[in-house]
């Protein structure tokens, strides 16, 4: 109540219109970021949560249209690395978590059941942001033992994905910087700490920046490509961009414009990198439509 209810409204123009301030600097890895309000923010995991977003409606005329990269940072790991079984999983089109589980649990994918799909996930996602035996411990809900020997057999069967990580690691300590895919920088103050937490928490943070910072870069890519198009096709008052958050574009289109200008957003999204430059990766983009934020289908 006191963070979102209460004060959102108050911040909304004559006609109920939220101008949110965007700003492109807002993150060290390159994401946006959002203020008066954050509307990147808005909760989507509970109940709760969600109602608040059936309170975003769109102006009448239009709907609200969602594209979200499915995926991606999964996806850039996979071609950053060039770990062969990973890109294999991606081309193929299978789940990825369902894929992995059946990896490191060593059975067919047939029997990985629905806790052996989650612990992979939670490992898929913990190694992109450098996360070690103790977090993977507490994450999985394990022992130590455990969550040892499930390290161990991701990094025996995900080698490539292995070494391209250890090699950020060396890279920045060398030269105390990571880049994206596109060469774009960030820079470790603390990788040469001689405070040992200090230092680990910088090397967790480049292990993840060249992943998330070359996700930032598609999707502002995608933004400037989408408002190219929008501008080429006279469409400037028929399709807005309201709203960005992280792997997700928010845009208002007119009724009538929705079925031509929704799988041509989701194209050029998809189009950022060609798939010579993913190695043949799929880059996804999931789309849903609706009257108002929490009712997209």
């Amino acid at each position: 109540i006191g963070t979102y209810v209460e004060p959102i409204p108050k911040l909304a123009d004559g006609e109920g219109r939220l101008h949110a301030r965007f700003i492109q600097t807002g993150s060290t890895t390159g994401r946006m970021a959002s203020a008066n309000p954050n509307l990147q923010n808005i909760p989507i995991s509970s109940d709760k949560g969600r109602a608040l977003r059936d309170a975003f409606l769109t102006s009448p005329g239009f709907k609200l249209c969602a594209f979200d990269y499915s995926q991606i940072e999964l996806r850039i790991a996979a071609f950053l690395s060039k770990d062969q079984k990973l890109i294999e999983i991606f081309k193929s089109g299978e789940d990825v978590h369902t894929s992995v589980a059946a990896e490191v649990f060593n059975v067919s994918k047939e029997k990985v059941d629905k806790e052996m799909r989650r612990q992979a996930k939670v490992i898929n996602f913990g190694i992109l942001y450098g996360m070690g035996v103790s977090a993977l411990q507490i994450n999985l809900g394990t022992d130590r033992k455990m969550a040892q020997e499930f390290y161990n057999a991701y990094f025996q069967k995900f080698e490539g994905l292995a070494k391209y990580l250890d090699e950020v690691k060396e890279e920045a300590n060398k030269t105390g910087f990571t880049e994206t895919f596109f060469g774009r920088r960030r820079y470790f103050e603390g990788i040469k700490s001689s405070i040992p937490f200090i230092r680990a928490s910088a090397e967790r943070m480049a292990i993840n920046a060249p992943i998330q910072g070359t996700s930032a870069d598609i999707i502002k890519v995608a933004m400037n490509r989408v408002d190219q198009w929008v501008g080429s096709k006279g469409l400037d008052k028929k399709v807005y961009l309201i709203l960005q958050i992280h792997d997700e574009l928010i845009y208002e289109i007119a009724d009538e414009e929705v079925g031509r200008v929704v799988p041509e957003i989701k194209n050029i999204m998809q189009d950022v990198l060609s798939l010579d430059q993913t190695l043949g990766v799929p880059i996804i983009v999931n789309s849903a439509v609706g009257q108002d934020w929490g009712h997209l289908e």
